[in-house]
C-alpha cells in the first residue's frame, strides 16, 4: 500500500502539532497487526513495515518452514514454501503479502479505533510535556470562545492549545470577547479522561507577581526581591519588597518614574489598587508598614502567639481597617500575623496604654 499523502500528512502533524511522527507510524503499524490477527487468526504472525521515504506500508504473515505443520498460523511445510520459492529450506520464514483492503469491516474499525485512540493520546502527551514545565508562567492568549456560565477558552502556546479561565480565576468585572488578547497564569496543568486541561488564571497572587517580574528589571536581576504577597483579585493586592543593593530603592522600583511601571500593571488588572511596601524584619515596623495607607500610631506584639495589637489615629480607623475588613484581612496575611485595630480613643478606654506602661515598668 502506497500513501504519500498519508505520510506527507503526518509530517504536518509534527510540525503543526507537535507530534512525533514516529509515535504515529508506530500506532499505525500495531493497529494493522491487530486487525490482520482479526482476519487470519489471533495466532497468526503479523509483521508491519513502513518506509516513510517511499511513502510505503505493507503487512505480511510471517510463517517458518518446518517439516510437519502442527499449528498452521504460524507454520508452513516445506513443500508449500518451495512452490512459492524453490529456494526455501527448514527454518526459513515465508512472508506473505497481505492487503488491508481485504480485511473485514470490524477488522478495519478497530484498526482505526487503534489508530484514534493513539493520535489521541499523543496529543495528549504533547500537551502535558509543554505546560506541565509552565506552571505559573505567564502567557498571552487569544480567547477563542465564552461559555453562557462565563468560563472562558483562551489558545495559547505554539500548538494552539485550549486553556481554561474560569469565573472563580477572573478578575472581578472584567469583560472578554472572542478575539480578545490577553494575559494569563498557567495555573495548573492536570492529566484527566478527557485530555491534558490547562487551567489559566488572572485572579491569582502569582500573576500580579509575574507581571511585575515582567514591568521591573530590578526584580528579573534579583536586586529587588518580592518577599511576601497577597491579594483580592479586583480589589486589592498588598506586596512587600526588599532590595539587596542598598543604593536601590525597592519600592520606588516597583513603581517607577512617575509611577509608568506600577501603572501599567494596574492597567492591566483594570484599575486595582497595589500596595507596595518596604518588607522589614523589625516585625513591629513590618505590620505598621503593611496597614498602608493608614497611618499606625502604635504595634503592640504577642511573638509567642504572633498576635499584634495596632493603634491608628480614630479618623484613620475606616481606612486602616478597610471596606468588610479588607485592608486589615491581607495585612494579616502579609505579615503572617493576627491582627487587631483600634482606634486612639478605644485604646484609651480599654486600659490598653496602661498595659503597656505597667509592662514597661516591668
Amino acid at each position: 500500500m502506497t500513501s504519500k499523502d498519508f505520510f506527507l500528512a503526518l509530517d504536518e502533524l509534527e510540525r503543526e502539532k507537535g507530534i512525533s511522527k514516529d509515535k504515529v507510524i508506530e500506532s499505525l503499524e500495531t493497529a494493522l497487526a491487530i486487525a490482520c490477527k482479526k482476519n487470519f487468526g489471533e495466532a497468526s504472525n503479523v509483521v508491519v513495515k513502513t518506509n516513510p521515504d517511499k511513502f510505503t506500508i505493507r503487512a505480511y504473515i510471517c510463517k517458518v518452514v518446518v517439516e510437519v505443520v502442527e499449528t498452521p498460523e504460524k507454520e508452513i511445510a516445506l513443500e508449500d514454501a518451495k512452490l512459492i520459492k524453490k529456494s526455501y529450506k527448514l527454518g526459513d520464514e515465508v512472508l506473505t503479502e497481505i492487503d488491508p483492503r481485504t480485511f473485514g469491516r470490524i477488522a478495519a474499525q478497530n484498526a482505526r479505533q487503534v489508530i484514534m485512540n493513539s493520535l489521541h493520546q499523543a496529543e495528549k502527551d504533547v500537551t502535558f510535556n509543554q505546560f506541565s514545565d509552565k506552571e505559573n508562567e505567564l502567557l498571552i492568549g487569544v480567547v477563542t470562545r465564552v461559555k453562557d456560565d462565563g468560563t472562558i477558552f483562551v489558545e495559547i502556546g505554539k500548538n494552539q492549545t485550549e486553556g481554561v479561565l474560569t469565573v472563580q480565576e477572573q478578575i472581578p468585572g472584567e469583560k472578554y470577547h472572542a478575539g480578545d488578547r490577553i494575559k494569563v497564569l498557567v495555573k495548573r496543568v492536570r492529566d484527566s479522561v478527557g485530555g491534558t486541561q490547562v487551567m489559566l488564571s488572572r485572579a491569582s497572587y502569582m500573576f500580579i507577581k509575574r507581571l511585575f517580574e515582567n514591568e521591573v528589571p530590578e526584580i528579573r536581576a534579583d536586586i529587588v526581591q518580592i518577599k511576601s504577597i497577597v491579594r483580592e483579585a479586583g480589589f486589592r493586592t498588598k506586596m512587600a519588597v526588599y532590595s539587596t543593593d542598598p543604593d536601590i530603592d525597592a519600592v520606588g522600583a516597583c513603581v517607577g518614574n512617575k509611577g509608568v511601571r506600577v501603572n501599567a500593571i494596574v492597567s492591566e488588572i483594570g484599575g486595582e489598587k497595589i500596595d507596595i511596601i518596604p518588607w522589614s524584619n523589625d516585625i513591629l515596623d513590618y505590620i505598621a508598614r503593611a496597614l498602608s495607607p493608614a497611618k499606625v500610631l502604635i504595634v503592640q506584639a504577642d511573638e509567642d502567639n504572633k498576635e499584634a495589637k495596632v493603634v491608628v489615629p480614630d479618623e484613620k480607623l475606616s481606612l486602616a481597617i478597610g471596606k468588610e475588613g479588607q485592608n486589615a484581612r491581607l495585612a494579616a496575611k502579609l505579615t503572617g500575623w493576627k491582627i487587631d485595630v483600634k482606634s486612639y480613643t478605644a485604646a484609651m478606654q480599654s486600659g490598653m496604654f496602661e498595659e503597656m506602661k505597667n509592662s514597661d515598668e516591668e
